[in-house]
């Protein structure tokens, strides 16, 4: 921290999560309380059609304004000089940096130092969608605020200890060598969920847990002792459950068809499944659960969207069960898994073999336990919060845990 910063309880951290063409950001306190400040939302970053939108911890717009141009950091310098103005910059202790992937080589928070950003380009290939424009945002406040430290958090670090068999794909070993394997993602979501978990269940969190997280990007993650013991995402964030865009599983042999017959391009078919699958792909009409469930009674394919979203995550609910030879907590995080009580209906009927009951009044509500009473199986909710868990990342890089 700069001579000129004030002590943590004057000082403030900022996080960054930045997507190949959108940002989250936020400015919290770094003082033990962790509170928020600022939310900071940029979308089409990458386009004169982008948009920034600052507001503070009670939703009230601070600032809403377009782009205006294409410049790759026209929306950063929007953010930074409207943060300057308003005296945001001067007490600011630290950034924290949501890195998707780490690779084999980084399994905890790093500080940011030129050594290292060469070390994380070299990973660019594992992730050409995100990692590109997250090294982009620290070269960026590396140029406005040389001083300030920056704290890489890897999405990837909490599955590092994923068992081997969990791990592997049954391909040619020397592949799996040379880091073809499966990494996990989602880490910082499912570690700050743990955490509120040990501080409302205590012991039955270090127990047989399984962990949800539903939104726009989907996994699921099965716990035991608090340590991931499998995961739906692998090598890639593609691997698993359906999703907003993103196909998850898909037999190989089709990609393979498609290729050989010329049907697509590589670039083409990372398109499709990245972008144009998913609940998107399968309705043809919309990426958001909101809208799938408005329209499932009159649209058969926004319904059966819906279903097939339901479905694969039930069938890796059981998979993780047996996995972790029973359940005691099942845990619904991220966008939908938090709002969208229909899905959470759908995903645990016909599981009450697992000891899954849910409460339909407490489901109906968004409530934080969602089960019956009497089930063997405890089900939550359980909001998310990423962006808290890099501020205690830092928190704990700069001595301050």
């Amino acid at each position: 921290m700069s001579p000129d910063v004030p002590g943590r309880d004057g000082a403030r951290i900022l996080t960054m999560n930045r997507g190949s063409s959108s940002l989250k950001a936020a400015i919290y306190r770094a003082a033990a309380d962790e509170k928020l400040e600022l939310s900071i939302q940029v979308d089409r970053a990458d386009s004169s059609a982008g948009h920034v939108t600052i507001t503070d911890a009670g939703g009230k717009s601070l600032l809403d304004t377009a782009v205006g141009h294409d410049d790759s950091d026209g929306a950063l310098n929007i953010v930074f000089d409207w943060l300057a103005k308003q005296g945001y910059l001067g007490d600011m202790a630290a950034a924290g940096h949501r890195i998707v992937h780490g690779g084999t080589r980084f399994t905890e928070p790093q500080r940011v130092t030129p050594d290292f950003l060469t070390e994380l380009e070299t990973l660019v290939p594992l992730d050409p969608d995100h990692l590109p424009e997250a090294i982009a945002g620290i070269r960026f406040i590396s140029q406005k605020l040389p001083e300030l430290p920056q704290i890489a958090c890897f999405d990837t670090a909490f599955h590092s200890g994923l068992p081997t068999v969990a791990r592997m794909y049954a391909i040619p070993r020397h592949l799996y060598d040379e880091g073809v394997r499966r990494y996990g993602f989602h880490g910082l979501s499912y570690e700050y969920v743990l955490q509120e978990l040990r501080a409302m269940d205590g012991g039955l969190a270090e127990g047989r847990v399984i962990i949800a997280h539903l939104g726009n990007g989907a996994s699921m993650v099965a716990l035991r002792g608090g340590k991931s013991v499998d995961t739906s995402m692998g090598y890639t964030p593609l691997e698993g459950l359906v999703m907003g865009t993103r196909s998850g599983d898909v037999d190989p042999g089709a990609l393979i068809y498609l290729l050989q017959q010329g049907k697509m391009s590589p670039g083409e078919l990372g398109e499709h499944l990245n972008k144009r699958s998913g609940l998107l792909g399968v309705s043809g009409s919309s990426e958001d659960m909101r809208d799938l469930l408005e329209k499932s009674p009159d649209d058969a394919h926004a319904a059966e969207a819906v279903e097939l979203f339901c479905y694969r995550a039930k069938k890796y609910i059981g998979a993780y069960a047996a996995a972790l030879g029973g359940l005691d907590l099942l845990v619904f995080t991220g966008g939908i898994g938090e709002h969208a009580a229909p899905v959470r209906d759908k995903i645990c009927a016909g599981l009450e073999f697992l000891g899954i009951q849910l409460d339909p009044t407490r489901n109906h509500s968004n409530a934080p336990v969602i089960s019956r009473t009497d089930a063997a199986v405890k089900v939550r909710v359980i909001p998310t919060n990423e962006d808290l868990m890099i501020v205690r990342h830092v928190r704990a890089a700069l001595g301050w845990a």
